[in-house]
């Protein structure tokens, strides 16, 4: 049997978000330093709000708070938790400690439950540059991954950007209407904020309104249990599981560019691609975003059941869940964020590749403007058709039969039934007489929606969802 390891050694599990991939800033957010300083910043808060409005606290206890925001003693707490089986309580007393004089009004009148996108917009910005410079460059459509009509491979891209910055509109909106739980007491009726007052219910408002503004946030919940609405929790985790999915449409389509030698991830000159085939190339960075945006996709289920299992004014089976879900949420969205934005800074495109695609497919879609140029000198149109219909049966067989290139432009050259257009064949083979609209699509949509769109967060192009759960 192996011996138990302390947490955080190379002898216990780590989670490989936190190891491994997030950012050091995100895993910050969900530390246990920031959390519990942001609950003593939540209580300093309280205090000074509830001594505003006339209860007797003094200077000195709100100083001996102020000065010992940092000052947390995680041994104690943890002690104190062992022997107390309550986390915030656990706090309240170990933040005591180090406040003797502010002991007795920390936590005064409050429940435990009080305290409980700048990557994205880079990512957006990096694509635009890349759409931008390939706007007019054609490329081969497909639908249901088989050919269809050219786009260009600026148009592709913007097909992504559309996606994400759906997504960006949506974390700001969320961050926007995220609401205050306030001072609402056990069971969300400021019932014992009420007696603290005695009995002065705009007191208890003002305590509300105050302390909420302290914290940041433009409004707090009228209506609470215990807990704010954990439909909020369902709300937060919806937008960045549908990031995730945005996420995983891009990098699979990279990943089957990749296959076709059209497009690849970046590679650096001494990365290994595979340990037994050291020809490879393969997208593993890509694959990285489309294996966690998989797991952030599949967290939204975690809320939606909570949300649905909160019994009347509250019940703790959501506490557990919600400390797993929520900072894994963060957690795997960064990740695939900052992945995303490495790969979004060194696409690299191999135009040739795309050009000899092209050329292959191009000759069978090409032939309703061949029908149309015979028929513009004189040709009937029934005879052009029935003449093309069986060149490229033809040529098609060349192709999936024998293995061999389209010849079909080649069989229409030889034949002297189409004399009459032989000169037009490269005008009319053209590849960006194929894309339609797509290079103006490109610009417009760039110009109109995707510049106003950051303009916000200015050179940095940056936007932090600071959600304050």
């Amino acid at each position: 049997m192996a011996a138990a390891g302390d947490p955080g050694s190379a002898e216990s599990y780590r989670s490989p978000l936190a190891a491994r991939y997030a950012s050091r800033e995100m895993c910050f957010l969900f530390s246990d330093r920031y959390k519990f300083q942001t609950w003593r910043q939540l209580w300093l808060w309280l205090a000074e709000a509830e001594q505003t409005l006339g209860l007797p606290i003094t200077d000195e206890q709100i100083q001996e708070m102020k000065s010992n925001l940092n000052n947390i003693d995680f041994q104690m707490a943890a002690e104190e938790e062992k022997r107390l089986r309550h986390d915030v309580m656990a706090h309240v007393h170990t933040f005591g400690h180090c406040c003797p004089k502010a002991a007795g009004i920390i936590h005064l009148g409050a429940t435990s439950c009080y305290v409980g996108d700048n990557t994205l917009a880079r990512v957006i910005s990096r694509l635009a540059d890349f759409a931008k410079d390939r706007a007019d460059l054609p490329t081969l459509g497909f639908t249901h991954f088989q050919p269809a009509q050219l786009t260009t491979v600026g148009k592709r891209c913007c097909l992504w950007i559309q996606d994400l910055c759906m997504d960006l509109q949506n974390l700001k909106r969320v961050r926007d209407e995220l609401r205050f739980r306030g001072v609402k007491g056990t069971t969300g009726t400021q019932a014992s904020f009420l007696q603290l007052f005695e009995g002065d219910h705009q007191k208890v408002e003002q305590l509300d309104k105050m302390v909420t503004e302290k914290a940041g946030f433009k409004r707090a919940f009228i209506i609470t249990g215990q807990t704010y609405t954990r439909k909020v929790d369902i709300e937060v985790l919806s937008v960045l599981a549908s990031l995730g999915a945005s996420v995983h449409k891009i990098c699979t389509d990279i990943r089957l560019l990749a296959n076709l030698k059209e497009m690849e991830e970046p590679f650096e000159k001494q990365q290994i691609g595979s340990s037994a085939m050291p020809y490879k190339r393969n997208p593993m960075r890509s694959e990285r975003c489309c294996s966690l945006a998989r797991h952030l996709m599949a967290l939204t289920m975690d809320p939606l059941q909570t949300a649905s299992v909160q019994w009347f004014e509250r019940t703790l089976d959501d506490s557990a869940n919600r400390r797993i879900c929520l900072a894994e949420a963060f957690l795997t969205a960064d990740t695939i964020l900052n992945t995303l934005q490495n790969i979004s800074e060194g696409l690299v495109v191999y135009p040739k590749v795309i050009e000899r695609r092209i050329r292959q497919e191009l000759p069978f879609m090409a032939t309703e403007n061949i029908i149309m140029a015979m028929v513009k000198a004189g040709g009937s149109r029934q005879d052009c058709h029935e003449k093309i219909r069986v060149l490229s049966q033809q040529a098609a067989a060349v192709v999936k039969q024998e293995g061999g290139d389209n010849d079909l432009i080649e069989r229409i050259r030889a034949d002297a039934y189409f004399s009459p257009i032989h000169s037009q064949l490269e005008h009319l083979l053209d590849p960006s007489s194929f894309t339609g609209r797509a290079p103006q699509q490109v610009h417009r949509f760039l110009e109109e929606e995707v510049r106003p769109l950051l303009k916000p967060y200015g050179n940095e192009m940056a936007v932090k969802a600071e959600l304050c759960l």
